[in-house]
């Protein structure tokens, strides 16, 4: 069915912009008179095919993106639409005329349209890859199999706020020492370019020799004043060769081992992963979707290939008979900890509490540790801009003192 955009006025003369589904421009005109509103302009929106989704979304704003937050609300509106009692049609409906973002507003459209067609919802939103994840569409798929659509629903909303939350703690704990970062760097910036270049004017009319703290400082300066191009290409040259490097597959697989093996950082991304892993899994499970499924899932959010390997390694041990813990008892980027809850999980058929709880467990190690870990950058940071002006002062300060005894 054609999808339409329209501007229209209300009995007020206020005027009103909205989206409609309609089989002609006619149909349109004439369900927004029936509204109560009169249309005074209507242009139908060119639905893209599924392969110019999958890659594009063209019907997606560059002013009116689609966020995580607005998939969580509208996820949790359809599951209490459906819950009501509403056929997933009607539903969808009504979750248009609630949703703001018209970006979304038009992408429902297109899923209501598709339903319409037969297709299941799981299948509508699999044509946009880009806004539904891949753990959003099997989880519906294995709601809309198990007849528990609209509580599925409800749990991925639930799913997507904790995990937004986390996020959300993640960034707040790291403003302060990022802005402290750039401030401090901009201002010992500021000292070498421009206020130690016009220290050195007087230290060079006196023509003695000055102390290699001086000679240093100023030699720094020069450089910085004269060629801050080169520091800045040399930069720009380092970030792009990284990149490059961790495109390659040893370069990534290097970079990955150092993030669960650096010291502080290695422990700290080693319980995000197992956060990660057991929140994401246990909400798999818990909606119906087998085992081996959701690990081919769970390892897509993971974001390191070693991680990603133990779990390929694990769903064909899995189609052999053999059990979930003894498998990541093997790799030692699971803690005994999380094995052993998987254990118990699997010996008493509460696999998916195990897993949630194991996730919690682990949520608040890591927002107690990063906590003590920002709280341990501030006091460094602070002492070593300290070190850094203090080395500035004493060169600046080393040829009056010299000066001085000049004089004497």
């Amino acid at each position: 069915m054609p999808v339409f955009e329209y501007t229209a006025l209300n009995s007020s003369g206020k005027k009103l912009k909205g989206i409609i589904d309609a089989d002609s421009s006619g149909a349109a005109r004439q369900k927004i008179r029936a509204s109560g509103n009169y249309p005074v302009d209507i242009k139908e929106t060119v639905i893209s095919s599924k392969k110019e989704q999958g890659n594009t979304l063209s019907t997606v704003s560059l002013f009116n993106k689609v966020g995580p937050q607005d998939i969580h609300v509208a996820a949790r509106q359809l599951s209490t639409l459906l819950g009501a009692g509403i056929p997933l049609v009607q539903s969808l409906s009504s979750l248009i005329d609630q949703t703001a973002n018209p970006s979304l507003k038009m992408i429902f459209a297109q899923i209501k349209d598709a339903v319409n067609e037969g297709n299941s919802l799981s299948n509508a939103l699999s044509d946009h890859p880009r806004i539904f994840s891949k753990i959003f569409i099997n989880m519906v798929k294995a709601g809309e199999a198990s007849g528990s659509l609209d509580i599925v629903l409800e749990r991925l909303a639930e799913f997507g706020e904790s995990q937004e939350t986390i996020k959300a703690r993640l960034k707040a704990a790291m403003v302060y020492p990022i802005l402290m970062a750039i401030v401090g760097t901009c201002v010992v910036i500021l000292l070498v370019t421009f206020i130690v270049p016009n220290i050195a004017k007087v230290f060079e009319d006196t023509k003695q020799a000055l102390p290699l703290p001086t000679t240093l400082l100023i030699n720094c300066s020069d450089f910085l004043k004269n060629y801050w191009w080169i520091v800045f290409l040399m930069i720009i040259a380092f970030i792009f060769l990284i990149k490059y490097f961790l495109t390659k597959p040893k370069g990534r697989h290097l970079w990955d081992k150092l993030k669960l093996t650096l010291p502080l950082l290695g422990p700290l991304n080693t319980r995000i992963a197992a956060a990660r892993f057991g929140r994401t899994l246990a909400s798999l499970l818990s909606s119906g979707v087998p085992l081996i499924t959701s690990l081919h899932i769970v390892k897509n959010i993971l974001n390191n290939v070693l991680l990603v390997d133990v779990l390929d390694n694990a769903s064909e041990e899995l189609e052999k008979g053999r059990s979930f813990s003894h498998i990541l008892k093997q790799s030692p980027w699971f803690s005994p900890m999380l094995v052993q809850m998987i254990a118990v999980g699997e010996q008493s058929g509460t696999l998916e509490n195990m897993l949630e709880k194991v996730a919690d467990n682990y949520e608040r190690e890591v927002e107690f540790k990063i906590m003590a870990m920002t709280s341990l950058i501030e006091p460094l940071m602070i002492l070593a801009m300290g070190l850094v002006v203090s080395f500035i002062i004493i060169s600046v300060l080393l040829p009056i003192l010299d000066m001085n005894q000049l004089i004497r």
